[in-house]
């Protein structure tokens, strides 16, 4: 699983795919979903409110995907989460 703190305008088309398939997987998980990667380092590291950051995540990536013309699935992103700010730590 890859949850880059890096904004998704900086990715190439298989970035920006990856970033949004390794993200619904995450929010997957979050929701008890799917099995596994419940105890992912990726996830503990997210925010204090994991699931809202995950929708944060798919919500950007959508909007850079819809700029470049690809069709994102909308319907596909959580519904009722509030975005949060992600703050980025050096290290």
């Amino acid at each position: 699983m890859r949850i880059w703190y890096l904004h998704p305008k900086y990715l190439d088309r298989q970035g920006l795919l990856a970033v949004w398939r390794e993200t619904l997987l995450a929010q997957k998980v979050l929701k008890d979903e799917t099995k596994g990667y419940h105890h992912h380092p990726q996830l503990t590291r997210l925010h204090p409110e994991p699931l809202s950051a995950v929708v944060t995540d798919l919500v950007t990536a959508t909007t850079v995907a819809e700029c470049r013309g690809y069709a994102f699935d909308h319907s596909r992103i959580g519904v009722g989460t509030t975005q949060v700010r992600l703050l980025v730590t050096r290290g």
